[in-house]
């Protein structure tokens, strides 16, 4: 498992804020409190956002969905 650094901010301003905004903190138990400081990676194919939560400081983590599997669920 290679984590491959990716840039956050090459992302149009649209994307930044919705990846920012629609989180859940799993140490708040809230949705949409949004993040601070986000760090993009990707791990095996698929793309991550870690950032801090702007409620309580934990770390929150957004996975990002392929668009082309959006919606579709493996068992």
């Amino acid at each position: 498992m290679e984590r491959t650094e990716r840039d956050f901010y090459a992302r149009d301003k649209e994307d930044q804020e919705a990846f920012l905004t629609q989180t859940w903190c799993n140490t708040c138990m809230e949705v949409d409190l949004g993040m601070k400081s986000p760090v993009e990676y990707e791990v095996d194919g698929v793309v991550f956002i870690d950032g801090e939560c702007v409620k309580c400081g934990s770390t929150v983590t957004t996975e990002i969905a392929d668009d082309d599997t959006d919606g579709e669920w493996e068992d």
